[in-house]
């Protein structure tokens, strides 16, 4: 018997270009195609075959996507953005659809291609994952989802929330809790690029102070997610252990260091201008550095007594390594304190006020503020970074749905030690300490800057590749994934 041909809907929103009017013929010629919903705010006056029209003001609002999800009667209906610089490549429906039904996946991605000035260059994605809850989770720009497995989430679990821009995040949440996202590592789509952020520079969207009253409902839909998984954390903390161990100095600045002979000077006098009713010091892990910065810490670990330069006894050593190697060294403080050997305190009291606050309360850790700087010292977008998000009710499950949780970081270094130091990476290694952390602890914040980010082409971090990017994300999907697993043991449910 001859199978019945699946035909779709699709979803996409208007915009005046002739691509869009390219993209909508070759939608309207495909009999693939049943149905075409185009979103518009009211500058879409249209008569195209197939096509109905919805006005809205948001088109990523809850109360939209309901009423979309409503109108749709295929078996799966594709949702587009960015319509006006997508190309469809040969036969990308019928194999996006053929695999959504071997799969039963809830929703299909693809990877596709980026096309610039006749150029085109893969753009690979992630494999979505139980830890892949971050709303900046790229999916591309086409998706396919299963009718009925977004009309069994919905049914489960409410409808989406009334939210101006998180409707899709809602909806991809709901739809995953008992279906597949499955991600093609296929190119079936070409993407013109056009003024795009640099890929170093994708971490800071989420701290957009224009984007709070965004943030707020990204937030609210990721708390209810993690209720209905069964890993949220209520507000209630246990209390860090007293232990008895004497430490030479009240605190440590940590500052791991390969190759920054050009930063390495001012990040250590940052840290020796620092006036404090403690002692303190200021301990240097130099990972085998071959261009002159060795030399320099000898020199300045000579006339400053209270700067410990020291080089590891072993060459397999990441940013984790070198800080297990202060953290468990004997000159090592009470508290351990962060600096990256490109950055600055930027104020005198910084050490103080960040000790300060851990003897406020019982904190495990504390993380302040920081600001954002070039090598000249003056202010990039987004100015200061303080992570108002990580509230002391709700921070360590917010935690979860963002990348970055702000700096300076300091740790209580007896239970740095008892629950065996930091992962041995070069990315993300603060993040995991936090989450796992913070999973019993609470966690102490400075919302004032104390600190500042100098960015510069050297920074690790400064316009990633695509792969690298990917990589460094993927891990702290696979972070977030286990802290959610060990969440879901803790509260005793597990999906």
């Amino acid at each position: 018997m001859k199978k019945e041909k699946t035909t779709l809907t699709i979803i996409l929103q208007y915009f005046p270009s002739p691509q869009f009017e390219i993209t909508i013929k070759r939608f309207i010629d495909s009999s693939f195609i049943e149905k075409i919903l185009i979103v518009h705010s009211g500058d879409y006056a249209g008569t195209h075959l197939k096509c109905d029209a919805m006005k809205t003001d948001s088109f990523l609002s809850g109360k939209t996507l309901n009423q979309i999800l409503a109108k749709i009667k295929t078996k799966y209906f594709l949702f587009i953005s960015q319509v006006q610089n997508i190309k469809i490549n040969q036969f990308e429906l019928e194999r996006m659809i053929g695999i959504a039904e071997q799969t039963g996946a809830g929703m299909t991605y693809s990877d596709y291609y980026d096309a610039k000035n006749g150029n085109r260059f893969e753009h690979p994605l992630n494999e979505y994952q139980l830890g892949s809850i971050r709303d900046t989770f790229d999916f591309g720009h086409v998706l396919v989802f299963s009718t009925c497995a977004v009309k069994k989430a919905l049914e489960c679990y409410g409808k989406l929330e009334n939210v101006d821009k998180a409707g899709l995040y809602d909806l991809r949440l709901k739809v995953s809790i008992d279906h597949q996202l499955f991600h093609i590592q296929e190119n079936l789509y070409t993407k013109i690029k056009s003024g795009i952020h640099k890929n170093g520079e994708r971490q800071f969207d989420y701290v957009d102070p224009f984007e709070h009253q965004t943030q707020k409902e990204m937030e609210t839909v990721a708390t209810k997610h993690l209720k209905r998984i069964g890993a949220y954390l209520r507000p209630k903390f246990e209390n860090v252990p007293k232990y008895d161990i004497r430490f030479p100095v009240e605190a440590s600045v940590v500052i791991p260091v390969r190759n920054r002979l050009n930063t390495i000077a001012e990040a250590i006098k940052s840290v020796l201008e620092q006036k404090t009713n403690f002692p303190f010091n200021c301990i240097v892990i130099d990972n085998y550095s071959t261009d002159g910065t060795t030399q320099l810490l000898q020199h300045i670990a000579e006339k400053n007594p209270l700067v410990e330069h020291q080089i590891p006894p072993r060459t397999d050593l990441s940013i984790g390594g070198c800080w297990n190697e202060a953290i468990y060294s004997k000159v090592s403080g009470r508290y351990v304190v962060q600096l990256d050997s490109d950055d600055i305190y930027s104020r005198q009291d910084t050490l103080q006020k960040i000790v300060d606050e851990f003897h406020r309360s019982n904190y495990a850790m504390v993380i302040g503020s920081y600001k954002l700087m070039n090598m000249k010292l003056e202010e990039l977008p987004p100015g200061i970074v303080d992570h108002k998000e990580w509230t002391p009710g709700n921070g360590r499950n917010n935690a979860l749905r963002i990348n970055g949780l702000g700096a300076p970081r300091a740790f209580n270094t007896a239970l740095l030690r008892e629950i065996g130091g930091m992962p041995n990476v070069s990315y993300g290694e603060d993040y995991a300490i936090a989450l796992r952390l913070s999973h019993q602890y609470q966690i102490g914040r400075i919302y004032e800057p104390l600190y500042l980010c100098r960015r510069w082409e050297g920074n690790t971090d400064a316009a990633l590749s695509i792969e690298i990017a990917n990589k460094n994300d993927h891990f702290k999907d696979k972070l977030r994934t286990i802290e959610i697993l060990s969440r879901q043991q803790f509260n005793g449910k597990i999906k």
